[in-house]
């Protein structure tokens, strides 16, 4: 894992769709209404599932550190949790670390540890591995 986002401001202007581009994502940001200034975002799209069907992924909820355990996160998730419902999807997945402090805040609100609860494991095929197994395919076709 990389040390941080390799995302860049014009990535996340296209693939929220907010360029004219095709929308892949969509993000949801929480203001301070006194400074105009973003304190707090959340990053989600639509998945699917053969077990449920359509479900709402969030990808990443961040908060600034001056802003934290004084509500924001909650209306971030609450927010993302009333657009998954109005989407009409049955649950709502993430990926939390497993240093990560938060883990107990989202699940005072209700999330599940799958990988505890049921034993799921997240894999991840990294970009090289993925060309690779794109030109395997393509070498399979000749």
């Amino acid at each position: 894992m990389s040390n941080g986002p390799q995302l860049t401001e014009e990535d996340l202007i296209r693939d929220a769709g907010l360029s004219g581009e095709q929308e892949c994502c969509e993000v949801y940001v929480l203001v301070d209404n006194a400074t105009k200034l973003a304190i707090g975002y959340s990053i989600c799209y639509k998945a699917y599932s053969t077990w449920q069907g359509r479900y709402f992924f969030v990808e990443d909820i961040y908060v600034r550190p001056e802003h934290r355990k004084r509500g924001a996160g909650r209306r971030i998730f609450l927010e993302v949790s009333a657009r998954a419902v109005e989407l009409k999807c049955p649950r709502l997945e993430f990926n939390v670390l497993e240093w990560n402090p938060a883990r107990k805040f989202y699940e005072s609100l209700g999330a599940v540890d799958l990988t505890a609860k049921e034993g799921w494991h997240y894999y991840r095929v990294e970009e090289q591995q993925l060309s690779q197994l794109a030109n395997d395919l393509a070498s399979s076709k000749s």
